[in-house]
């Protein structure tokens, strides 16, 4: 491996699963925003911890705080409340840690609901949605995280709302659990890809897939111009979440603990990512292990 010629940016882990486990709390349709309303210092700690495990960026937890996922599952004027909360814990998180230096990402999720972008909003719809969230977090970002992206709709859509501030715009694709290298709406990855790189995004990314099918998908990744990334998520399956669902009928994967986790993310550093980090079930021991392999690699800028 090449360690002089570029560092790699270490991404955090996913939130949802460990704030569940650690409020102790039945999962809800809110899921992590339940908490986030709950327990904020819960998502401030868990912030704490994925920085002091080596994370060099950290999302604010607001992946299920859009308005239209709050209009369904509790209220829409708990919006700008439970954005804000978020915004808070991450940069309190930041200052506690005392790693200036850790970058806050914004959080542009699937409005409805993960894996079902048939339930998405028209676009125009959607793109109206993005620019409100972006307008509550855009002073108080470093970067925007457009995540789990799954269909070319709701990427464009995201990016195009986010590409209007100045910050620098990440897109997270999320692709079928399998070979076929498909968006889950079963759209061409590549042409996604296309589409970002003609919009500007700064970097893309697959990410909320398992690690199998984010291998057998790189190449069309790769296909585009610019930095690309990965994180994975933990699970055996998604196919038993409905939107407006509740986490827990899905079920974490064994073959994936921290060691065997970072030997995966350490294969796509190989294959040319420049960004990885960890999506559903990635904890923060799993974030350890891989700045620990790239620091040993000298691939880590801290």
């Amino acid at each position: 491996m090449n360690t002089t010629a570029r560092s790699v940016t270490l991404l955090d882990g996913g939130m949802g699963q460990e704030l569940l486990r650690r409020s102790g709390a039945e999962p809800t349709p809110m899921w992590s925003a339940q908490v986030m309303k709950d327990n904020p210092e819960i998502v401030r700690d868990l912030h704490v911890d994925f920085i002091k495990a080596g994370a060099q960026v950290i999302t604010i937890n607001a992946y299920s705080a859009t308005p239209e996922r709050l209009a369904r599952d509790s209220h829409v004027s708990l919006f700008e409340d439970l954005q804000r909360s978020a915004i808070n814990a991450a940069i309190d998180a930041r200052e506690a840690a005392g790693v200036a230096s850790v970058k806050v990402a914004g959080c542009l999720p699937p409005l409805v609901g993960s894996y079902r972008p048939e339930l998405a909003p028209e676009y125009d719809t959607m793109l109206a949605t993005y620019k409100q969230v972006v307008a509550v977090q855009a002073p108080h970002v470093d970067v925007f995280q457009c995540e789990t992206m799954s269909s070319i709709n709701e990427a464009r859509a995201s990016s195009v709302a986010a590409l209007e501030t100045d910050l620098p715009v990440w897109v997270g694709l999320s692709v079928e659990d399998n070979d076929k290298g498909l968006l889950r709406s079963g759209e061409p990855l590549e042409e996604a890809v296309a589409m970002l790189d003609e919009l500007g995004v700064h970097a893309k990314l697959i990410n909320c897939s398992q690690p199998e099918a984010i291998n057998a998908a790189w190449s069309k990744l790769a296909s585009g111009s610019g930095p690309i990334g990965a994180y994975a998520n933990g699970f055996t399956s998604i196919s038993a979440l409905d939107a407006g669902g509740t986490v827990d009928v899905l079920s974490a994967r064994q073959d994936l603990g921290p060691e065997n986790y970072a030997t995966i993310a350490m294969a796509w550093v190989e294959q040319g990512a420049t960004l990885v980090g960890g999506c559903c079930e990635v904890g923060p021991e799993h974030i350890a292990s891989i700045a620990q392999r790239l620091k040993e690699s000298g691939l880590y800028d801290a």
